[in-house]
């Protein structure tokens, strides 16, 4: 009689911890939370092979409130000890929650060669285009005359975008979503789970004290369909509460036009979330409100071998032709030098 083991049945109350939950009231990281849990739950994965790491910030108290693995780490660093674990941990679905300030001042450098390795990783960063822990200095995503504690006159930076930056590092799965659209954060969420490599994800999120309403135009109901264009593969991209908008191009540029009057579905962008090159995808990822549209949705979604799988074959091959070999070995090599 052949015995296999059933999968775990989770539900998002299983992935929940004892720890009070303390953000500001109204904070959109609650949903983010949620809409984890909820994702999650439906995998099949247990419990015991989900790992949280996160840097410093509101966003990064998130591991305290997952019933897994976690570590709370230091700000910035928390792709770097992501990649560690991976590395001698494959088995792991390992989740990097951080935020526009830990995740690009600090940590940028740490973040770009994450997603460039194209390690085995979900980052999910959490954008308010604000610092909410630290009580309100503008971020590297803050838009250009933020007034903050730190920027009274109005912030004069030129903000980061991340999916640009993400694409610039030729990340294999690029994606937007909202705090507030519950449905489409959680299949945006179960995509990134499903997805072998670096899984780059910005969440637009509200921080209700210190920048609220920023997002309003891509949140607000009465506008909403006007600001947002939601990305589906092999479709042509329409938005408009009429959906009577698209967006085609025009050399090489971008631009906003109005179906009808000789122009038709055939004459605009068709979506390819699929190409290899992401020439495309970065210039979606350019298109900025109030000029355009915002894109939600998944950007980029490509196979490419992941570091953790090249660097463990090499390290079988070289195993398999050379031993297994023993580190007292190594020390006592020709390899050695005295310093006299």
């Amino acid at each position: 009689m052949s015995t296999t083991m059933a999968l775990p049945t989770l539900t998002p109350k299983d992935l929940a911890s004892d720890q009070e939950v303390r953000w500001c009231p109204g904070c959109g990281d609650y949903s983010i939370l949620a809409q984890m849990k909820k994702a999650l739950a439906g995998l099949g994965i247990p419990r015991e092979k989900f790992v949280f790491i996160s840097g410093i910030g509101c966003s990064s108290r998130f591991p305290y409130y997952m019933n897994t693995y976690g570590f709370h780490t230091i700000h910035g660093r928390a792709p770097t000890i992501a990649t560690g674990l991976k590395l001698v941990r494959p088995d792991l679905s390992v989740w990097v929650i951080t935020g526009d300030g830990d995740g690009l001042s600090i940590g940028g450098n740490h973040l770009i060669h994450a997603i460039r390795r194209n390690m085995d990783l979900k980052i999910i960063l959490f954008n308010n285009e604000i610092y909410g822990l630290t009580k309100g200095q503008y971020s590297p995503t803050s838009r250009i005359g933020t007034r903050t504690k730190s920027s009274p006159l109005g912030s004069i930076d030129t903000p980061l975008r991340p999916l640009s930056l993400a694409l610039g590092a030729d990340a294999t799965f690029v994606a937007r979503t909202l705090d507030v659209d519950v449905n489409h954060l959680t299949e945006t969420l179960k995509r990134a789970a499903a997805h072998k490599g670096t899984a780059f994800v910005e969440v637009y999120q509200n921080c209700k004290i210190f920048n609220d309403g920023v997002f309003e135009y891509a949140t607000d109901k009465s506008v909403k369909a006007d600001n947002v264009l939601y990305l589906q593969h092999g479709r042509p991209l329409v938005f408009g509460k009429d959906r009577n908008k698209g967006i085609r191009l025009h050399g090489l540029n971008p631009e906003v036009v109005e179906l009808g009057n000789g122009i038709a579905l055939d004459d605009l962008l068709v979506h390819d979330e699929k190409a290899d090159e992401p020439t495309l995808a970065y210039l979606l990822s350019r298109m900025v409100y109030p000029h355009f549209p915002e894109c939600i949705g998944v950007f980029r979604c490509v196979e490419r071998p992941t570091y953790e799988d090249v660097l463990n074959k090499q390290m079988d091959d070289e195993i398999a032709r050379r031993g297994a070999g023993k580190l007292e070995d190594l020390f006592a090599s020709d390899e050695t030098w005295v310093v006299e």
